[in-house]
C-alpha cells in the first residue's frame, strides 16, 4: 500500500508543477493577460503550457485559459454546470472533483451529470496580451 501511495505521489507532483497561476488585470469589461504566461522556461530553451488559470479576488470561479496556437485560445469558466463545484484542471480537460463531470477544453460535456456546456468568453489578442471579454460569452 506504501508503495502504491508513492507512487500515486509522484505522478501527481510533477502535473502540479506545470500549472500556472496568475491573477490578471481585471478592468470594467473583462481581464487582460500577457500571452508570455503560457511560456515556461527551461534551461537553454522555452515551451509553452497548454493552460493557465486566472484566478482574481473579484471573480467567484477561477477561468482557464487554453492555449491551441498564437491566435487560438479558449477561455472558461471553472464552475461546474452541474450543481457548481469549482472544476480542476487536469491536462487538457477540467474535471469536477464533486460528481465526475468531465468537460473538454473548449468547454463542451465530456461526461455526465453535467448536461450542459461551461460558460466561454471570447479571448482576443491585441500586442501580446489577451483579453478575455466577460461581458460576453
Amino acid at each position: 500500500m506504501a508503495c502504491l501511495s508513492a507512487n500515486a505521489l509522484l505522478t501527481l507532483v510533477p502535473s502540479c508543477k506545470s500549472v500556472k497561476f496568475i491573477s490578471g488585470k481585471l478592468n470594467s469589461d473583462g481581464l487582460i493577460i500577457d500571452a508570455d504566461d503560457f511560456k515556461v522556461a527551461k534551461a537553454g530553451s522555452s515551451s509553452l503550457r497548454s493552460y493557465v488559470i486566472v484566478r482574481n479576488d473579484a471573480l467567484k470561479y477561477p477561468i482557464c485559459v487554453f492555449r491551441f496556437s498564437e491566435t487560438d485560445y479558449s477561455a472558461l469558466w471553472m464552475q461546474c454546470t452541474h450543481q457548481g463545484t469549482e472544476l480542476q484542471a487536469a491536462g487538457d480537460y477540467l474535471h469536477c472533483p464533486a460528481h465526475g463531470s468531465e468537460f473538454s477544453n473548449k468547454g463542451h460535456v465530456l461526461n455526465g451529470p453535467a448536461d450542459r456546456n461551461l460558460k466561454s468568453f471570447p479571448v482576443t489578442i491585441m500586442n501580446n496580451e489577451l483579453f478575455i471579454d466577460l461581458r460576453r460569452q
